[in-house]
């Protein structure tokens, strides 16, 4: 049996939505129905994306929005609900990465990653979720954490610790919220095809560690859309503090 998730009339906030996953994200929101808030640093590139949502026949707004900063944040989120009439869901995806051996990394470069990542998203979802409170309709909070926040790499410390609290976050954040009536469920990509990371999977390095994958290839954007809307839809409406990996079974792989 197939289902169809209708977001028609629902409203969406998508952080780090100026290109990769959130431009995806987006993308697929507006597509199901939903009116959709474009939030990131880069509003000329949020400008691109609105685009391409208004062309496939969407409906979007463009916010400017640093998670860094909590001024940035209270604005862009006013901005939003005020453009979108309310917020019923919001996706957290704004995030950055760091490559770099523990005992090398810098206190800059950690709290860089650690700001963005968790205490980031905590801000932004704290924003959205008092309003949502105050608006006494709930909704859904989803919170794109990693495989990382599961199973750790080397030379990514910073990032694997600021995945792994944003697990716990979502944990934490669904059972305070669920008397609210707001869902907060994280979903976990394993590695995904992009232009940004072709170069390395085309690698020898990276050819061995898709082979450690038990489906052996890597992820597409398309792979995340129906766990994605899962999260976000009433569809998941028993959901919340669930922790959805989508890697081919990589999590299971064999250590």
């Amino acid at each position: 049996m197939s289902v169809t998730i209708d977001l028609t009339g629902r409203t969406v906030l998508v952080t780090g939505a100026s290109s990769g996953l959130g431009r995806h994200f987006a993308g697929v929101l507006a597509k199901a129905g939903a009116r959709v808030a474009l939030a990131a640093r880069r509003t000329d590139a949020l400008a691109e994306t609105r685009a391409a949502i208004e062309a496939a026949g969407g409906s979007a707004a463009v916010v400017a929005m640093d998670v860094t900063d909590p001024a940035s944040v209270a604005t862009a989120v006013a901005e939003a609900w005020g453009a979108l009439g309310r917020l019923d869901i919001l996706v957290n995806n704004a995030g950055v990465t760091a490559t770099r051996p523990f005992l090398d990394m810098g206190e800059e470069e950690w709290e860089r990653v650690i700001d963005t990542n968790l205490t980031g998203c905590a801000r932004v979802a704290r924003a959205v979720a008092q309003r949502m409170r105050d608006d006494k309709r709930g909704g859904a909070i989803v919170n794109i954490a990693s495989i990382l926040g599961l199973r750790v790499a080397g030379q990514v410390s910073s990032y694997v610790a600021a995945k792994g609290g944003l697990v716990h976050l979502t944990k934490a954040m669904a059972l305070e919220l669920a008397r609210h009536d707001i869902r907060v469920n994280a979903l976990c990509p394993g590695y995904v095809e992009t232009e940004l990371n072709a170069d390395f999977f085309s690698s020898e390095a990276g050819k061995a560690l898709v082979k450690r994958i038990p489906q052996r290839r890597l992820g597409r954007l398309a792979d995340l859309d129906g766990p994605l809307l899962l999260l976000a839809s009433d569809a998941g409406a028993y959901m919340t503090g669930s922790v959805l990996a989508v890697d081919g079974g990589h999590l299971v792989s064999s250590l």
